[in-house]
């Protein structure tokens, strides 16, 4: 039964360790064909996991979930790597060296993810957690004859080293006053009123290890630097992989370990989500640098997604996963045209639309998506996100001030969000050579506007499933 449940992150790791291994013996092999047939394993491995059903036992002394909340987050970090994998493909001739590398890099940080969609014990988070930085550290500072490159993946290892330790340290504090570091022992532990004051500083410091892995306030100032300096493949993953992992940590551990506690720790998150949405969104204005840009967004994003963590109602877990979902196809697009452009100055997107109509409507559809516009999906996620902080204002007056700084903030990103759209179609180019766009990306691109475009107009499949996988909490 423990390879039943491990088989996905069994395959990945076959698939990074076959890289090497095809690198060691065809080192001039087509680096770019290898990519797209990487790219298309992960997706077959992706439709395989909807094979596979959800069980309520545990594995691994209890250590590691199968539930339907797993499997939701493995199959979203199964797309986001074949995207990436896809962008890696197609940013190939930028590597000097190290191709196989990258890709078995990304393999390896994506089979940390699908453990950190099962963990059920702080000992398994902190491993699967330490596989995902570590692997981005070194991704991160990948252009390694760029000083952009190298000064993120600086200041990423020299942070993240920083909230590891945090994180370690409140898990230490926990189980030194519990006596347990797993989820299901330790909410029954609290809610025979097991808590004290140093449970409750661990819990915190765990907060604060996890609050950098998501980006919020105050634990963000690494990802606007690190979002421009990255490899553009390496930022996409970072922007949806890193973060849907954070927010599956947060949610489990939350939600599933720390759920009686949660007096203590939703007003802390809701004070912080209101710092991410103003910080976020106040930071986006003045960019130039579209990466740049888009890491403030992400700061922004996080703040709405705590929003509906904070609400600690079934609503807001549920709209917290479909927002996950459809911010992956939202921001995948945006990056796969960043790399088929190969500029990161908004002012290089200057008549976007007339050099190449599908990126040009690939990007300002993503824009809009991310600004919340109907009917695309980025609206309908922030719909359910206020409903559910509306929800708990009912019995909290406090969450309908966060709701008036949501809202401020929506307002605020139209204005970042259409200078973007006002260069791809109102300013004129400097350079009109129409700009090809290849197969693969063409593919990707139309996969990810009919996500926008559908889960926008049709938003029940994602909606059913973030229902099931938000249902294992047992929130009302």
């Amino acid at each position: 039964m423990n390879l039943y449940a491990t088989q996905l992150e069994c395959l990945l790791v076959i698939l990074g360790l076959g890289t090497l291994l095809t690198d060691a013996f065809r080192p001039g092999g087509d680096r770019r064909k290898l990519g797209y047939l990487l790219a298309t394993l992960v997706t077959i491995t992706l439709l395989y996991s909807f094979t596979l059903a959800p069980t309520a036992d545990t594995f691994f002394h209890g250590m590691y979930r199968l539930d339907s909340f797993a499997l939701f987050f493995k199959r979203l970090f199964l797309l986001a790597t074949a995207f990436v994998l896809l962008m890696g493909a197609e940013f190939v001739e930028r590597f000097e060296t190290g191709v196989a590398e990258f890709y078995a890099l990304v393999l390896l940080a994506a089979t940390g993810m699908l453990v950190i969609a099962s963990v059920n014990d702080f000992i398994l988070l902190f491993v699967a957690l330490e596989l995902v930085t570590i692997t981005f550290y070194i991704l991160t500072a990948f252009l390694r004859r760029q000083v952009q490159s190298l000064e993120a993946g600086t200041k990423y290892l020299i942070l993240g080293a920083l909230s590891s330790g945090f994180t370690v340290y409140g898990i230490a504090y926990i189980f030194g006053t519990t006596g347990t570091t797993n989820f299901d022992k330790l909410a029954t532990l609290l809610s025979a009123g097991g808590s004290g004051s140093a449970f409750l500083l661990g819990m915190l410091l765990v907060l604060t290890g996890l609050g950098f892995k998501v980006a919020s306030v105050p634990f963000q100032i690494w990802a606007p630097d690190v979002y421009q300096g990255a490899p553009t493949p390496v930022t996409a993953f970072l922007a949806v992989g890193s973060k849907a992992a954070g927010f599956a940590l947060l949610l489990r551990v939350m939600l599933a370990g720390l759920l009686p506690v949660s007096a203590v720790w939703m007003p802390v998150l809701l004070v912080l989500a209101a710092a991410t949405l103003g910080y976020g969104n106040l930071g986006a204005i003045s960019q130039r640098n579209i990466k740049r840009l888009l890491g403030y967004s992400s700061i922004g994003h996080a703040g709405y997604m705590l929003m509906g963590l904070a609400a600690g109602n079934a609503l807001g877990s549920q709209a917290v996963l479909f927002y996950l979902g459809q911010y992956a196809f939202t921001n995948l697009c945006a990056f796969l045209v960043i790399i088929a452009v190969g500029r990161e100055e908004i002012a290089d997107y200057a008549g976007l639309g007339k050099r190449s109509p599908i990126l040009g409507a690939a990007l300002f559809l993503a824009m809009a998506s991310l600004a919340g516009i109907p009917p695309l999906s980025g609206f309908f996620g922030k719909f359910q996100l206020f409903a559910a902080v509306i929800e708990a204002a009912q019995t909290n007056w406090h969450y309908y001030i966060l709701a008036g700084i949501g809202a401020g903030a929506v307002v605020v990103s139209l204005y970042y969000y259409f200078n973007v759209g006002r260069a791809i179609y109102i300013e004129e180019a400097k350079d009109t050579t129409p700009i090809p766009v290849s197969l693969p990306v063409r593919a990707g691109l139309y996969v990810c506007m009919l996500a926008m475009i559908g889960l926008g107009i049709y938003q029940q499949p994602l909606v059913e499933a973030a229902t099931l996988a938000a249902g294992i909490f047992g929130l009302k």
